[in-house]
């Protein structure tokens, strides 16, 4: 069963009754997930071509990313005006149940010395970021490919009116969060 289904079959009817809803469209759900990466340390150099990282994110994601570029050149960076500083890509709908349903499974367990997230990281309004500091942790990086690693920064977006309702949606999915 995907996370999806879990979701409309199971869990959004037991955070109705925990949660006191009558409208079952009161209920918190994910609304989006997005992943972002600073490509400026990969590079190096002069080099400007964002595409293994690019490359990466779009084997993770399952859809092609966005690539930002500076708006202002910092000399001090060595950064100019128009050079790919990040990459960023918003999953919604089935592409986001199944990223969630990812992490959740396969990519958690793999992270070195993982003893969960923490659950501080919510934003006052009921989303949650937080980072994995290696992408080489997902099953779709081939390991003998990679460079040098880096990292992903994740959001999820709730409509959650609190951080508590957030982290019991969060936690109906068998998030893994930090017992601290």
């Amino acid at each position: 069963m995907s996370f999806f289904e879990k979701y409309t079959s199971e869990i959004a009817p037991a955070l109705q009754k925990e949660l006191g809803k009558k409208n079952k469209n009161g209920v918190p759900r994910i609304q989006k997930i997005v992943i972002n990466t600073g490509i400026g340390t990969y590079f190096g150099g002069d080099k400007k071509d964002p595409s293994p990282v690019v490359d990466a994110v779009k084997l993770i994601v399952g859809q092609s990313p966005v690539v930002n570029h500076s708006k202002k050149a910092i000399s001090n960076f060595k950064l100019k005006l128009g050079m790919p500083v990040g990459v960023s890509v918003t999953l919604r709908k089935k592409r986001m149940y199944d990223f969630l349903e990812r992490v959740v499974t396969y990519v958690a367990p793999r992270i070195r010395d993982f003893r969960g997230f923490p659950v501080k990281s919510f934003d006052g309004r009921g989303n949650y970021s937080f980072g994995i500091k290696e992408h080489t942790v997902f099953p779709e990086i081939p390991q003998d490919e990679v460079v040098k690693p880096f990292g992903l920064q994740i959001t999820i977006a709730t409509s959650a009116e609190s951080d508590e309702h957030a982290k019991m949606l969060l936690q109906h999915f068998h998030f893994p969060f930090s017992k601290n």
